[in-house]
């Protein structure tokens, strides 16, 4: 029944474009694939691709591309046609008809459309939804055979400048590597006192989970609304009050996307607040592929992720006094905040920086549609806000951690206003919020005296997160391509780093500053996974390489 419930989802979701029934297949397909550029324009047919992706044989008007493919490329190709995206048409049907679904469908059928030049943004999203659909599952070769049109085209000239804009990135990129590995020590000492960083403190610790309700004027002043969310409070079993640390997941994420952090820090005795924010978790992402809500996230996310922040503080300022398992034990004096994507943002929010409308119109206008800097299309959503100053910062957070922050827009230069310690920490193969667009361009724009960027040389948007087990999400970073490289090396810098940044600058332990630095970070390396840290980055170096 359920199967059966998803492909009726489908057909009812791609019916105003194609009339479809109950085969697996439509009646039209595409037959040939056309390459143009400029005047030029060449052709391949579906079925020698299908031949070449089942047999490896290479036949018809296949044959004369094939001496450009070199015999150890060949089974990349035909494992390419064939890859299997594992996704339900149901989820991909509710993301491409979200706003930041169509955004980027409207890029990529800029480059893939009808040989007629018609109605490509609605047959490119319905032969995804539809293949998704198929038994055959959504490949290369499924999605051809469900393109409603026989002529598919694929304009070279928009291709290429969107690969040069690639290529360009990545070798700005590379060039950010090199300026520091320059910087970091030929012959890092080993630290025999900095090990213990990486193992757990010596403080036993309790978990506990509250609902917390906010009916606040300045939440009901600011979003309209109220908002009720769970937190998990890590509590260390000590005597004497104890540092805070806010710990704020990503975009389709929760709050056990971090425990592994949190437990690290309790152990070291810090309290950890680890809060849902339930319009841009997990949970939203499972209501969209319902069809409950109409999109990934709503703007109000942008004002309610903050204050969720804020709030909590405020609450934990009231059970310091009123509630006996809290009373002595929290030290509001010595707050820090720890933000990964989405919760990057969040952190920097409350740190200082405001929505900056004016760099989002300017990004978000004719910018937005030759981006390939993904998270503009989510920073964009901003704009959708009474454009006003909204003012999120909270005085009682004293230094703040981004891990893959989106903030090159809707906070942009903005960044200076923020006077207490930052950490940016950022992935070079992260595809999402790439490094030198959301955080390396960005941390030139910090001006408070206590700055660090961290660089995870082929780190992605997922390295850092803990797969959840409770979790059914398919968008959840299962898979070591997504991950990358030695994730368990990534959470294990991340756990380091965040220690001795909050004992540095919340605790005020001054003597973690040593740790806070190239020479120590470089002693911790390990595995395909460098780490390097800087405190001083100029965009000048990366941009205009000698």
């Amino acid at each position: 029944m359920f199967k059966r419930v998803v492909k009726l989802g489908v057909l009812v979701s791609s019916a105003f474009w194609l009339s479809i029934s109950c085969q697996t297949k439509p009646a039209r397909s595409a037959e040939r694939i056309f390459a143009s550029f400029l005047s030029f324009e060449q052709s391949v047919s579906v079925k020698s691709l299908e031949t070449f992706a089942e047999t490896g044989r290479i036949t018809g008007d296949f044959i004369p591309y094939a001496r450009y493919i070199s015999p150890e490329q060949r089974p990349f190709l035909q494992n390419a046609l064939q890859q299997k995206l594992a996704i339900s048409p149901v989820a991909l049907s509710q993301f491409l008809y979200s706003d930041i679904g169509e955004l980027m469908v409207q890029r990529v059928a800029r480059v893939i459309r009808p040989k007629s030049n018609h109605g490509g943004f609605y047959a490119l999203r319905g032969a995804l939804i539809v293949a998704a659909a198929d038994p055959e599952g959504l490949t290369v070769l499924n999605f051809l055979k469900h393109y409603p049109i026989q002529g598919l085209k694929i304009d070279l000239s928009e291709g290429l400048a969107v690969f040069s804009q690639i290529r360009g990135l990545i070798r700005q990129t590379n060039t950010l590597i090199q300026v520091l590995e320059n910087q970091s020590p030929a012959s890092p000492i080993a630290s025999s006192t900095g090990s213990a960083l990486t193992q757990q403190g010596q403080y036993s610790w309790q978990k506990t989970t509250l609902t917390l309700s906010d009916q606040s004027a300045t939440r009901q002043g600011l979003t309209g609304q109220s908002r009720q969310f769970p937190v998990d409070i890590y509590l260390p079993q000590t005597a004497a009050p104890k540092p805070i640390v806010v710990i704020s997941h990503g975009l389709n994420s929760n709050r056990n996307s971090y425990a592994y952090l949190a437990e690290h820090l309790a152990s070291h005795g810090f309290v950890v607040v680890m809060p849902e924010h339930i319009g841009s978790n997990t949970n939203q992402l499972q209501a969209l592929m319902l069809g409950r809500v109409k999109d990934v996230t709503q703007p109000i996310e942008f004002l309610d992720r903050p204050l969720d922040v804020r709030f909590i503080l405020d609450e934990l300022e009231r059970l310091a006094t009123a509630d006996p398992m809290f009373q002595g034990q929290l030290n509001l004096e010595q707050v820090g905040v720890i933000g990964q994507s989405f919760g990057g943002y969040t952190a920097l929010a409350v740190a200082g920086a405001t929505i900056n409308f004016g760099q989002l119109q300017q990004d978000c206008g004719s910018r937005l549609k030759d981006t390939i800097n993904i998270s503009l299309i989510l920073q964009c959503q901003a704009l959708k806000l009474p454009q006003q100053r909204y003012e999120l910062a909270d005085p009682r957070v004293k230094g703040v951690i981004a891990i893959n922050p989106v903030d090159s827009s809707v906070l942009g230069e903005t960044l200076s206003q923020i006077q207490t310690p930052v950490m940016l920490v950022s992935g070079s193969a992260d595809k999402v919020s790439p490094s030198l667009l959301e955080q390396a361009t960005p941390f030139t724009w910090l001006t408070t005296a206590d700055k660090y960027f961290v660089l995870m040389q082929g780190g992605t948007h997922f390295s850092t997160i803990a797969v959840d087990p409770s979790s059914e999400s398919e968008a959840q970073p299962e898979s070591q391509k997504l991950s990358g490289p030695s994730p368990d090396a990534a959470k294990s810098y991340l756990s380091v780093l965040s220690l001795a940044f909050m004992k540095q600058h919340i605790a005020e332990e001054m003597e973690y500053q040593s740790y806070l630095s190239p020479e120590f970070v470089a002693t911790l390396r390990q595995g395909k996974l460098k780490l390097n840290l800087t405190q001083t980055l100029s965009t000048h170096e990366i941009l205009n390489p000698r």
